[in-house]
């Protein structure tokens, strides 16, 4: 977000951050993101503007509940925590006791990757909320009001946008106003990581293999014996941020076709539901020089993906 200031309107300051949130930080920064909010229920402890905020925001269901219904809310954000890995996230601005009570009672039936996706959209709603505050917080004047000339309304709007922009920029004074062009890759054209959904963590340790398909057909068929058909790119192991490195080749511009990720769940968790699990995934002629993130959540019954940026 430093890096994309200033903002000229409130709009495009918010349209920057679901850009950033949804199509440029990985699951590992969702958790992260999730960890600084306090449990819901509990005033926060630390003074900064953040726990300041998040006390506002939870003001309302504060003042609606009781001892009773303080201690319940206490339980099942336990429970919650437990089964998923991290705190339950909601919008709580404007919400009672009650309402966010039974919110939470009806999303911890949800499969562990379903909430994940709707906590990231809460914190979405929590984010665009800030953003409205830091700019309303700077607007004195109706901008229709004939009692501004355009030069105190320039003015105005010049004061709105720098104290924003100190908001962004308090900690990345030594970076550079615009990110750089990259010229070159930096990274493997294929890379991925896994998260355990179950701990809310990185999956360590988990092996990676990446093929490409090379047999007489273009394309493997549903259903095809396809032994032999498959040749190997690269392999790797996944770090304690479960991330794969450098599992092929620094390549500018990746061979068109089909491509097949492997990993070895059943040695990460012997007791779990899949002994590994496969993606097939195709690269089309014109899009051999991006990227692909094929990033894997996996928990000891279930797995999905996606693919990331």
């Amino acid at each position: 977000m430093a890096m994309a200031s200033p903002f000229p309107s409130l709009d495009h300051a918010i349209s920057i951050a679901k850009d950033i949130w949804f199509n440029k930080v990985d699951v590992i920064g969702w958790l992260e993101a999730f960890a600084a909010h306090p449990q819901i229920g509990e005033s926060p402890s630390s003074h900064t503007t953040s726990a300041q905020w998040s006390k506002g925001e939870q003001s309302t269901a504060l003042a609606t509940a009781t001892d009773a219904g303080l201690q319940e809310l206490y339980d099942w954000n336990a429970r919650y925590r437990q089964k998923f890995g991290h705190v339950f996230l909601i919008c709580a601005s404007g919400r009672s006791a009650a309402e966010i009570l039974g919110e939470l009672k009806n999303r911890y039936s949800n499969r562990p990757i379903v909430e994940l996706e709707i906590a990231s959209q809460e914190q979405m709603k929590i984010t665009e909320l800030r953003l409205r505050k830091l700019f309303s917080t700077q607007t004195k004047a109706d901008s229709g009001s004939s009692q501004y000339s355009s030069a105190v309304a320039s003015k105005a709007e010049k004061e709105r946008v720098g104290v924003i922009g100190q908001h962004l920029t308090a900690t990345l004074e030594g970076l550079p106003a615009k990110a750089p062009k990259v010229q070159a890759r930096t990274r493997p054209p294929i890379t991925t990581h896994v998260l355990d959904v179950s701990k809310g963590s990185p999956a360590a340790g988990i092996e990676v293999r990446l093929e490409m398909w090379k047999g007489s057909r273009p394309c493997p068929s549903f259903g095809e014996t396809d032994m032999g058909r498959w040749v190997l790119e690269g392999s790797s192991t996944t770090d304690r941020d479960g991330r794969s490195g450098q599992i092929m080749s620094m390549v500018d511009a990746l061979s068109p076709g089909v491509y097949r990720i492997s990993f070895n769940t059943g040695k990460y968790n012997p007791g779990g539901f899949f002994p590994y699990v496969s993606i097939v995934f195709e690269i089309k002629e014109t899009q051999t020089l991006e990227h692909f993130h094929v990033p894997l959540l996996l928990s000891p019954f279930s797995f999905s993906t996606y693919r990331g940026s």
